[in-house]
C-alpha cells in the first residue's frame, strides 16, 4: 500500500480551512445581524415612537421559525447521505478503501440528518397554533 503524498495532505488541510472560513462567515454575518437589529430598536425607542409586542417580536425574530430551517437541513442531508454512499460504490473501483470511508461518512451525515429532524420536531411541539407563537411566559 501506498503512503500518501503532499497532495493529500494539502487537500485535507484545505477541505478544513474552506470549512473553517465558512463557518466565521455564517457567525460574523449573525452577529451583524443582530446589531443591525438592536440599532432598528434603539433608533425607534429614541425617536419616542410607541413601540407594540408585534413589531419587537417581528424585529427580534427575523429568522421565522427554526423548526422550519432545521427540517429543511434534515432533509436535505438526508438526500445527501445517500449520493455519499453512491458515490463511494463508484469510486471503488479506483480504490476498495474508498466506499468503506465514504459509507462511513454516508452513515454520519444520515446520523445528523435524523438528528436535525428530531430536533425539528421537538421545536415544533414548543410552538403552538399556525402563526408560530411560542408558548411562554412573558416576564414583566
Amino acid at each position: 500500500m501506498e503512503t500518501m503524498g503532499w497532495g493529500s495532505g494539502l487537500g485535507a488541510a484545505a477541505f478544513w480551512a474552506f470549512l473553517a472560513i465558512i463557518i466565521a462567515a455564517g457567525i460574523w454575518y449573525a452577529a451583524r445581524r443582530s446589531d443591525a437589529q438592536q440599532e432598528t430598536l434603539r433608533h425607534l425607542i429614541d425617536s419616542g415612537q410607541p413601540l407594540d409586542e408585534a413589531l419587537v417580536d417581528k424585529l427580534l425574530d427575523a429568522n421565522g421559525r427554526l423548526d422550519r430551517s432545521l427540517k429543511a437541513a434534515g432533509v436535505i442531508l438526508l438526500f445527501i447521505a445517500p449520493g455519499v454512499a453512491i458515490l463511494g460504490w463508484l469510486l471503488a473501483r479506483l480504490d476498495p478503501w474508498v466506499f468503506t470511508a465514504l459509507l462511513g461518512a454516508a452513515i454520519v451525515i444520515g446520523c445528523a440528518a435524523f438528528g436535525l429532524l428530531a430536533a425539528a420536531g421537538s421545536i415544533r411541539r414548543s410552538y403552538h397554533g399556525s402563526r408560530g407563537h411560542r408558548r411562554h411566559r412573558r416576564m414583566r
